[in-house]
């Protein structure tokens, strides 16, 4: 287990019992730290300063205690935003219809990056994309980094959701 992934061992049930979903953990940088924490309500509703304020000191009495990196670093907490990260699974599966950009650690069909139309996973589990070749299906495993890109309809979506 790599030292993100042991973060987000140590603070999602801590995030998770005050009613928020971890989105990501990333450690930037070299010799100044920054600790990325990204979370989401888990009732959908945007994220407020009060609540990266709360869940800020949240994780800080957590990772004060189980001290998981060496040194001094900077904590950050941040919402997703629009154009978010697509991190777990359920990314996928919620904003397929979107846009997407992904970015793979192997090459599917000769290729690492891509940029399509995300259509939720399939049966296998693999993510599923429709690219300007056809439709890929990327297994979750093999995608180093995939975010949702703005567009028209995603701002549209969005706005929606706020006004519900």
């Amino acid at each position: 287990m790599d030292l993100e992934d042991r973060i987000s061992a140590l603070v999602a049930p801590s995030l998770d019992a005050m009613g928020y979903e971890l989105v990501r953990v990333l450690l930037q940088g070299r010799q100044n730290l920054t600790l990325q924490v990204m979370a989401e309500r888990r009732d959908r509703q945007s994220m407020t300063v009060d609540d990266c304020a709360e869940i800020s000191r949240s994780i800080s009495a957590i990772l004060d205690v189980e001290d998981p990196v060496s040194g001094a670093y900077t904590l950050e907490v941040s919402s997703p935003g629009i154009d978010r990260p697509l991190t777990r699974p359920q990314d996928f599966e919620r904003f397929a219809g979107f846009e997407a950009k992904v970015e793979t650690v192997q090459p599917v069909e000769g290729r690492k990056r891509f940029r399509g139309q995300v259509m939720g996973l399939n049966e296998e589990g693999q993510v599923r994309l429709v690219v300007e070749t056809g439709e890929i299906a990327i297994p979750p495993a093999n995608i180093k980094a995939a975010k949702l890109i703005l567009t028209d309809a995603l701002i549209a979506a969005a706005t929606t959701a706020q006004e519900q």
